[in-house]
Formats: structure tokens, sequence, C-alpha cells
């Protein structure tokens, strides 16, 4: 039954978001209580915290395959109804990447980001890259599946833009102390992060403590004499 329906959807002109969600947030028949949130906030099926008619996903619930389908399509279309809304200029494609990433981090989150102010602005390429930016727990740490998940919503957010989107020795320390945020370095950056695992890049960020400021405390001038220092 759940496979004759998901061959329906192969028409459906959100089926890359109801890809997206499915394949990072996993069905789950069992209500299970939301990571880093409130302590009597739960979810089921496919991420799902709230039923159709409003009411709140509890402890203890449970449901089929096919229900949990049938939530995540309703979340979908309200998400796709508000995103519409905004009248933000995009086309299929943006919209479906959108769609996984309200899903992902909430409503809110997303109307008050900087996404929102870009596509105001026709800076989708700017917009994708604030997407990537959303890849830390509650603790700052970065998530391996977070990586993965905006990647693969930054690369549908530009696949009808621009298609070719970012996609021994001390090499890397060396590129590190030579960078300046030239074009070409920062592109070289970008296909590196491209093709190294999500998982050993979230470890990467966190060892490096890529969040933490290492100039606080100094203003213009200190900081380019500590940045280019030795």
């Amino acid at each position: 039954m759940v496979a004759f329906v998901l061959r329906l959807f192969d028409m459906y002109s959100y089926r890359e978001a109801l890809h997206l969600i499915k394949t990072f947030e996993g069905f789950n028949e069992k209500a299970f209580q939301v990571p880093g949130g409130a302590e009597n906030a739960y979810c089921i099926g496919y991420g799902t915290t709230y039923y159709p008619d409003g009411s709140p996903v509890q402890r203890g619930h449970r449901c089929t395959e096919a229900k949990a389908i049938e939530y995540l399509l309703h979340e979908i279309n309200l998400i796709a109804d508000e995103l519409i809304k905004l009248n933000l200029g995009l086309d299929i494609c943006m919209l479906n990447a959108l769609i996984s990433f309200v899903h992902s981090v909430g409503w809110d989150p997303f109307l008050y980001s900087n996404i929102v102010d870009c596509c105001e602005h026709e800076d989708y390429a700017q917009a994708s890259k604030e997407i990537t930016k959303w890849i830390f727990d509650n603790n700052h740490q970065a998530i391996g599946g977070l990586i993965d998940r905006r990647r693969k919503e930054m690369r549908l957010f530009l696949e009808q833009y621009n298609g070719n989107a970012w996609t021994s020795e001390d090499i890397l320390l060396k590129a590190f102390r030579n960078y300046t945020a030239a074009d070409y370095q920062v592109r070289a950056i970008r296909r590196l992060q491209e093709c190294v695992d999500p998982y050993t890049l979230s470890e990467f960020a966190n060892n490096f403590e890529v969040t933490k400021d290492p100039y606080p405390d100094y203003n213009d001038t200190e900081f380019l004499e500590q940045l280019y220092k030795g």
C-alpha cells in the first residue's frame, strides 16, 4: 500500500522535499521526545510534532507508515503555502529545498533568518550559503547528519538557478596560512568540502572550533596584524 502511494507521489510537485524529509527524519512508529526540545515535546512518523487537527503528539502514541506519510504531506503543503505567500521569487527547486529546511528548523527561525532577506533581494547564491550554516545542535556542535542534509538542500536550491554551483605534506596548513578569501580560494575550499564525508567534516568543525572568534577583543588593525603575523 505504501509503495503504491509513493508511486503516485512521483508526480507530486513537492516530491523532492518529501524525499529529503523522509531520508533524514526516518520513520518512527512510536512517539519519542524531541531531541533538545521541551520535556513534553514529542514527534512521530517522519518528524511530526502536531497532527493535522492541531493536537500535539504525546508520549505513547503510535502510527503506521501510511499515516505518517499522510501527516507529512499535510505539513509539506502547509509550509509550501506559507512560503508562496512570502513572494520570494522561488523556482520549484528552491521551494522544495526550503520546505525541507523549514521542516527541519521550524517556521519562526526560518522567517527571521538571513535566507529570507537574501531571497527578497534576489541574492539566491548567498541564500544557499546561509542554508549551509544551520548545522549545529543546541550545544553548538556541528552534526554530520545536518551537514549532509544542508548540503543536499543547498544543491537542490540551486539546481535550476545555477547547475554548476559549488558543486603528504602539510598542504592544509599551508592553505590556511595563505588564505586571503580570494574567489579562487573560496571555490577550492567549497569543492573540497563537497567531497569530505559529513561526519569527518563535523568532527573537524568541532575540533577546530569554527564558531569561536579567535580575535574577539582586537580592533580592525590589530586583527590584521594577528592574521598575518609570522
